[in-house]
């Protein structure tokens, strides 16, 4: 199923960082920078879920929260930099499915989207790559039957590994998408955590690519 997101952000680099992410993750995405451009959007298609920023020209995400709760009942999102509790209060009073406060790490805004399509029943609950399970509700990892005691870092790093089995996701992706768009930490934290995991994998199945980063072979 070609599932359709809408996010609506008016910081043209966040805006296509979210993009830029969820269409990794095989979603296909359309944006807008301001409230009204949205709504004329929403009325034209049918999105599975929307993205919404607070803080927009023309139309706030407030008002543009309930103007699509008019129309529809896809699971919304917000994502913005208010975190005082009158806001959170009147996003959900509007009727808003989930709440994210800026700044955020990718992989957290990727899961809480993840979240919200399965409970609309758009989405699976666990990835395998040959004897490896992951359960994205749970965070629990599985090899040939037997648990891995993983961080819930090391189960996000194996997951988007999982997710793009036989590619190669570079060190600036990990730290994108695991530790935030903001992150200004270097690549050693990315090399540490997968030491770490691999002394948990009954077989080493994630390859160093020299230079680049890591990716799990497709014989796992």
């Amino acid at each position: 199923m070609d599932i359709q997101i809408l996010v609506v952000e008016d910081d043209k680099h966040i805006c296509d960082t979210v993009k830029t992410f969820l269409q990794n993750e095989g979603f296909s995405v359309d944006t807008a920078c301001n409230g009204e451009t949205a709504l004329e959007m929403f009325y034209d298609k049918n999105y599975h879920l929307a993205i919404l920023d607070i803080l927009l020209p023309n139309l706030n995400g407030q008002e543009l929260l309930k103007e699509f709760r008019k129309i529809s009942n896809a699971p919304i999102l917000m994502m913005t930099a208010l975190s005082d509790d009158i806001n959170q209060l009147t996003a959900f009073q509007n009727e808003a499915d989930d709440y994210v406060i800026k700044p955020f790490s990718m992989l957290i805004l990727i899961k809480r989207v993840e979240a919200l399509l399965r409970r609309s029943g758009l989405l699976k609950k666990e990835i395998s790559v040959g004897k490896l399970s992951l359960f994205t509700e749970s965070f629990k990892a599985v090899y040939d039957k037997t648990e891995l005691p993983l961080t819930l870092r090391e189960f996000e790093i194996l997951l988007l590994l999982a997710q793009n089995k036989g590619k190669v996701i570079s060190h600036e992706t990990f730290l994108t998408k695991i530790w935030g768009y903001d992150y200004d930490g270097d690549e050693g934290i990315v090399h540490t955590h997968i030491k770490n995991l691999r002394s948990k994998l009954p077989v080493n199945v994630i390859k160093t690519i020299r230079g680049i980063g890591y990716c799990l072979e497709e014989e796992a």
